[in-house]
Order: structure tokens, then sequence, then C-alpha cells
């Protein structure tokens, strides 16, 4: 039995084989192919069926050319698996935001060209056939990968389903970006060292093959030029190792970078930030409407907290406090209070451990589901905040509210934002700001509508924001 290399691929028999997994995180995006790629196939055979039992005469329908709907049921599905495996659906660098709008895309074009075929050949296939398998496949599919995000969010919980990531660059660039992936471990990368690059591509390909690395991010470096780029992404190839390369554009949103090629160099090109769109009368009003319509609805649980906050403490029901609005207008933002009046008094209990002796029990309780943040609804309809903005800010003695910290204050703070959904309490100033000036020049009503689901997702789990 022979064997030869031709084109990167292994020959055997004079046929094309599958080429081996070169490195365990090839082989876990192999597996995890397969695993997607089967329930893929499940949810696109039910969904096609039930379309064609309903809508085109079962298995007896028939279509001109002798071609039965059944033959028709069977091509669909074949094409339309083949279609996410071939666009990359199915890999685990697309999971999230990214892989749902790509199965969308996909099924929509895929049945825009049947139903193009169908006319041109006048094949009358059903429209209430092919409308029906697109919405029970395409709603199928959107959520079996989200059972699929799950279960890899859980395995990269515990450890596994990471690529093991070697990060070059300078060494505070370098620093940075590995503490950056460091917070996050669910984007499926483990840090295993930082290479400053120096002595070139030689000196990466030794630390990544010393390290045992399934993944190389490079940063700002001043070791590697144009040509040790070029050089080093063949060489990585070879080894099967994966290679991010990190703009440094911070604060950008994906939606607003787009590739091009200028003078057979690949370019990137960052579009104009939204900051009307931001500030527009659609926003204003979908915000009030919202906040108007969430007060109706928990309007008894806000007079439950009230009483309950009065009866448990003495002091006013509410506390105010003076954050920074748009344009640098300061308002008093409201909140539950979940604190005694006077904390001094219980001030010798913070020597023990345990929770905050100057919380009150009913403020504890509302500090956790973030209930003492409804009232910030009342600002809402005042217009001082938004549903979704930047970190009500607050102002420093001495501090004009001006420079970097301002592009913050070019919209209104908001209830939620980029910030509690990231994680609060584990964000540097730093990183928050970064992503309030992210969350103003990138805004969207899409992202709008994600941020408020994933905060009530986050609320009603009692996870702490």
């Amino acid at each position: 039995m022979s064997f030869e290399i031709s084109a990167g691929r292994l020959v055997r028999g004079g046929r094309f084989a599958r080429p081996a997994p070169r490195t365990d995180h090839e082989r876990r995006q192999r597996d995890y192919a397969r695993r997607v790629g089967a329930t893929d196939l499940a949810v696109l055979g039910v969904a096609v069926a039930i379309a064609q039992a309903g809508c085109a005469g079962g298995a007896a329908g028939v279509l001109p050319m002798g071609l039965s709907y059944t033959a028709l049921s069977v091509l669909l599905i074949a094409a339309w698996s083949a279609a996410l495996a071939l666009t990359g659906t199915r890999a685990l660098r697309a999971l999230g935001a990214e892989e749902s709008r790509q199965v969308i895309t996909v099924s929509l074009k895929l049945f825009g060209a049947v139903a193009i075929i169908s006319m041109l050949l006048c094949l009358g296939i059903s429209r209430s056939y092919l409308i029906v398998a697109l919405l029970l496949g395409g709603c199928g599919l959107l959520g079996e990968r989200a059972l699929w995000r799950r279960w890899v969010a859980r395995q990269r919980a515990r450890g596994g389903y990471r690529a093991a990531l070697l990060v070059v660059g300078n060494p505070e660039a370098a620093q940075a970006m590995a503490a950056t992936f460091a917070r996050d471990p669910g984007q499926g990368y483990q840090v295993i060292g930082v290479c400053t690059g120096d002595g070139g591509p030689r000196t990466v390909l030794a630390v990544v093959r010393a390290t045992g690395a399934e993944a190389v991010a490079i940063t700002r470096t001043d070791s590697l030029e144009l040509d040790d780029f070029r050089s080093l992404a063949w060489e990585l190839d070879e080894l099967g190792i994966e290679l991010l390369v990190m703009p440094s554009l911070v604060g950008i949103a994906g939606t607003r970078i787009t590739h091009r090629i200028v003078a057979d160099m690949p370019v990137l090109q960052v579009a104009k930030p939204r900051y009307g769109r931001a500030r527009s009368m659609r926003k204003s009003a979908f915000d009030f409407c919202f906040a108007l319509i969430a007060l109706a609805a928990v309007a008894p649980l806000l007079l439950a907290i009230a009483v309950a906050i009065k009866a448990t403490s003495s002091g006013p029901v509410f506390y105010r406090s003076e954050r920074i609005g748009r344009d640098g207008r300061p308002f008093r933002m409201f909140k539950f209070r979940s604190m005694y009046v006077e904390p001094g008094v219980h001030i010798d209990a913070l020597l023990e451990p345990g929770e905050d002796p100057r919380m009150t029990p009913v403020g504890r309780v509302i500090r956790r589901y973030r209930l003492d943040e409804l009232p910030q609804f009342l600002n809402v309809l005042r217009g001082e905040m938004g549903i979704v903005g930047p970190r009500p800010q607050v102002r420093l003695p001495g501090d004009p509210a001006v420079g970097e910290a301002g592009g913050g204050l070019l919209m209104r703070p908001g209830v939620t934002g980029l910030w509690p959904v990231r994680g609060r309490s584990y964000l540097t100033p730093e990183d928050a700001m970064r992503l309030d000036l992210s969350y103003v020049e990138n805004w969207s009503a899409l992202l709008d509508l994600l941020m408020i689901v994933k905060t009530i997702g986050a609320v009603s789990r009692g996870r702490a924001l």
C-alpha cells in the first residue's frame, strides 16, 4: 500500500484522504464538527419531514421531471447540511453571534437558490413547503447550536476545549494581551506563555515547539517584519498551529471592520463611528416606551420592596447619588436603599469575616438580583438615562469629566450595558472605559436588545453583574 504527500494532503491508493489532525486543537475541532453535523442532520430531517407531510402532500407528492417530494427532501437536507459545513458554521471559533448569523445567512441563501431554480425550471415546488421547512429548520438549528454553545462553555469552564496559546509581542503589549485572554476563558484559549519575538520567526517557532502551543497570538512587536509574518504563517500552518494577529484596534466593533486589498496588501478598513445613531430620537423613544412598560409590569414588586425597606430599617426608601449624564450634565440617580442610614453603628462587625454588616437584610437580597436598580427606570422616563448605555459616571473632586472618558458622555448612561454583562466586578477602570467607548461608537438597536436579553438572563440566575 503506497502513500505520498500531494499539495498538503495524504494520498492513499491514488485517492485523496482527509489529512490527519496535527494538534489536539485540530482533533477537538474535528470531533466537535462531527457532533454538530450529526445533530444538524437530525434537526433538518425532522423539519423537512414535517414540511413535506403538512404542505406537500406527504410522500405521495409528485413534481415535474419525475422528481418526488421525498427525493427533493433528501436533496434539500443534504445540500443544507453541506452548506453549513462548507461555510465554517461548525468551527469552534464561530461560536456565538457570528455562528447564528452564518447559520441564518446560509439558510436564506440556500432557500433563495432553491426558489429561483424552481421558478426557472418550472418545478412548481410548494411555497408553503419551503417556508415551513426554512422556519422549522432555521429555528431548530439556532436552538440546537445554542445547546452546543452551552456544552462547550461548560467544557471550557472545566479547563477543556481550550487551545494552548502563546502570545507574541512587546513585553507590555504581550502581558496585557495575555491578561485579556485569561479574563475570558470562554473564548477557548489557555495562555501558556509569552514570547517577545526577539530573534524573529525562528525564535517563535522554537518556543512553539518547546511549549506545545496550539495557537499563536501576535500583538504589537518591533521584532517581526512583514516578510517575517509571511514566513511565520507558512511555518505555523505546516504544524497545524492557529495564527491570530491582533491589530490593536481597541474599542472597535467587528461590524465596523472590513478587510480589503490595497496595492496588493491586506488592509483593515474601519467605518465611521455611529455617534448620531446613538443619540437619535429612535433610541430615546425606545428607552421611554420600554421604561414605561417595565415600570407598569413590576409596580407590585416595587411596592413590596419599598414596604420591606421601610419596615426593616429606618431611613428613606430611595438612595439618590449624583452621576454625570450626557454632555456632562449632573443628575440624581435613583436606587432602592440597601444600607443602614448610620453604618458607623455596625462598623465593628467589619473586623469579623462574613458579609458587609452595613447592608440591611433586604439590601442583600435586592442587590444580589439587582432589584435595587429598578427605580432607575424613573431616570429613564425623566430623560436622564437610557435602558442600555455607558456606565453612570461619578464626578470625583476636581474632575472636569473630559478627555478620553468623555466619550461615554456623548449619550445617556444606561441602566445596563456592556460593562455589567461583561462582568462589572472583574473589570479594571480602563477596561470599563474601553467598553463604554466601544458601545458609543458602535451602537445599534440589535446591540441594545442583545444586552437587555443577556442582563435579564444573568439576573434571573442570580449571577452577580
